[in-house]
């Protein structure tokens, strides 16, 4: 019998449907012949516990720090274990198996822990699946790889997977520890990735909080020119009194050429005009639709999370919805009308839309190079029934759908006008808009974000009709939202000022992945160190205590740059895991030194921020920690 293990279900009944004969469904798995089709849910197994490899660290003590595993052990995850019994049955009556993992270093991982867990010992092949239509599985389980090709992405896995817990184990063991010293009687849980995003935050509020607005004085200037009226402002010249933003912070040099200006003649000295096209959005990957959800419709990261999963699995209405692609596969370009109008068929606004759409159009969303692990979100074709459907999951997937079809809309076409005018020595500057063809735009929004300019023409002259200097005020940063966290996240080297680790982070995923990015966000409003006030995210006192009181290379995203470039040579066979690792524990000791219960009882004390919400019964971090001091294990901090 040979075995397949697919990563998830819909991974399983996809290569099931593909195989040649028919398939009877077993619990736990599909019978085809002779081939059975398995699946994991996900990881199946995880990092033992501290007390797993000695019972002394069950309690939690600074003295026993750090703790480093000797042999490494994994055990099943609470709820994987009946699977995991599926899986070692069929792989006992296994002549060989096929990992059928996804083609990235996470999903090499999942899979074949499983079967080094069970202890199979027979060949292993691989299959490599970034499309589930059939006829792109059916030329995969055509193309088997030795499974051995991949060691190195799997060793790549597992190193990062030890060193998340090696790091998050040992600093959340002795931060709480410390804490217990400093009087705070409760898990102050670190990790490599929610840490950073905890940081984030906690520097954007504090800059929210300690900034010190200032006004400015632009200074405007309404021209005629010869085919009509426009307004223009003033550039000030570098020794007038500018801020940073080359903003003018002094009123009087402004109320001065203002009182000159009415009457002024003038040149229109510089003129930049060109026709622009812009394509339509692609569509989506996981990280995108969460951002846009949350500002359309206010829905936070893990609600998209959990409409796109029920849209997948209850609903069967999209593709999977975990992706960091943006780009489709080039045979679906062919069933692109088919499905879309089956999609769109019960809803007025996805009807209206479908007919302005040009199926003859392609857009650059279909390209094959640019699919990985998998394609972005897409309809699957099944007709809509809303009357099923909440309110939010219907706007779910009508966004979805919109970014699809909007492929099959012309690009947006515009007339993109800057102006330079000469005026009493001084520069004065318009920019002006004019639609060409408005192609995809309706389809997101109907207004116009920049008014035109009358037509113009280099040296032309000019004449002030009259100015005026209005008074504004600088404003602090906004704070963060579920969008624009996600954003940030997904864009986190715009935070780093190192050009070589923001290189690295703009090559990578960013903090955390599509799967976890929403999960990041509500376990650090879970752990009190954010809060939600309206559709701001805010830190609590106990985030910015602890921000402040851990050594700034634990809450900044550096370190995952640094990680990621050594996990990259280490998949390319560059690197050593076990060289990664030492240098990881290294480090660790060093930040374990950092520990200062001295600092963290003044971080605790003189910390700024909001009160933390009222924690449900039953679920207080006070019994959960009480049980933990003396028994509790903790499951390593992402």
């Amino acid at each position: 019998m040979r075995l397949i293990i697919a990563e998830k279900p819909s991974l399983a009944r996809a290569i099931a449907d593909a195989l040649p004969s028919g398939s009877k469904r077993q619990d736990g798995a599909m019978i085809c012949g002779d081939t059975t089709v398995t699946w994991c849910l996900g990881h199946l197994l995880e990092q033992a516990p501290p007390e797993a490899y000695d019972p002394a660290d069950k309690q939690w003590r600074l003295d026993r720090l750090p703790i480093v595993p000797q042999q490494w052990k994994l055990m099943p995850r609470a709820k994987a274990r009946g699977q995991l019994a599926v899986i070692r049955k069929l792989i006992k009556q296994a002549t060989s198996v096929i990992h059928a993992g996804d083609p990235d270093r996470e999903g090499q991982l999942l899979v074949q822990e499983v079967i080094e867990y069970m202890k199979y010992r027979g060949p292993v092949q691989r299959l490599l699946i970034s499309d589930l239509n059939k006829p792109a599985v059916s030329r995969a389980l055509a193309k088997l790889r030795s499974n051995m090709e991949f060691q190195p992405l799997f060793e790549a896995a597992q190193a990062r997977s030890r060193a998340d817990w090696l790091y998050g184990i040992n600093l959340t063991r002795a931060w709480t520890l410390t804490g217990r010293q400093a009087g705070h009687d409760g898990v102050l849980s670190v990790g490599r990735v929610q840490t950073p995003v905890l940081g984030l935050i906690v520097r954007r509020d504090n800059a929210i909080r300690d900034f010190k607005p200032h006004p400015f004085y632009p200074l405007w200037v309404d021209l005629q020119v010869v085919q009509g009226q426009l307004r223009a402002w003033w550039a000030p010249k570098e020794h007038q009194p500018l801020d940073d933003q080359g903003r003018l912070i002094d009123r009087t040099p402004a109320d001065a050429l203002a009182a000159r200006l009415p009457g002024a003649q003038g040149t229109l000295t510089t003129l930049d005009q060109q026709e622009k096209r812009q394509a339509p959005p692609l569509p989506y990957s996981l990280s995108a639709l969460q951002v846009d959800a949350a500002r359309r419709h206010g829905l936070s990261a893990q609600m998209v999370l959990d409409i796109c999963q029920r849209l997948y699995e209850q609903h069967k209405l999209i593709t999977y919805p975990r992706s960091d692609c943006r780009y489709l596969p080039e045979e679906h370009l062919q069933l692109a009308q088919r499905n879309l109008s089956s999609a769109c068929q019960n809803d007025d606004t996805l009807r209206h839309w479908l007919n302005g759409a040009d199926f003859t159009l392609r857009s650059k969303a279909w390209n094959d190079k640019q699919v990985g692990a998998h394609h972005a979100l897409a309809p699957t074709g099944k007709p809509a029934d809303f009357s099923q459907l909440s309110a939010t999951e219907g706007h779910v997937f009508r966004l979805i759908v919109r970014n699809v079809m909007a492929q099959f809309y012309r690009p947006l076409r515009t007339f993109e006008v800057k102006a330079e005018f000469t005026l009493l020595d001084e520069a004065f500057r318009a920019r002006g808009q004019s639609i060409l063809d408005h192609g995809w735009k309706p389809l997101f929004t109907t207004r116009d974000d920049t008014p035109p300019l009358p037509p113009l023409t280099q040296g032309e002259t000019c004449q002030a009709l009259g100015a005026g200097v209005e008074e504004k005020e600088t404003r602090p940063p906004e704070p963060f939202t579920d969008a624009s966290l996600i954003k940030a996240m997904m864009n986190i080297g715009r935070y780093v000022d190192d050009p070589d680790v923001r290189r690295t982070l703009r090559d990578t995923d960013g903090l955390g992945t599509e799967a976890t990015r929403a999960g990041i966000i509500e376990t650090l409003v879970q752990r009190g160190y954010l809060v939600r006030k309206q559709k701001a995210l805010r830190a609590t006192k106990l985030g910015c205590a602890l921000i402040a009181a851990l050594p700034s290379a634990v809450s900044t995203p550096e370190r995952t740059a640094l990680w990621e470039q050594r996990l990259r040579a280490i998949s390319e066979q560059q690197d050593d895991p076990g060289a990664f690792q030492q240098a990881l524990l290294d480090d660790l000791r060093g930040l374990l030194t950092h520990s200062d219960a001295g600092k963290l009882r003044q971080s605790l004390q003189t910390a700024q921020g909001e009160d933390a919400a009222p924690t449900k019964r039953g679920s207080s971090t006070r019994k959960r920690y009480a049980k933990r001091k003396s028994t509790g294990a903790r499951k390593t901090p992402s």
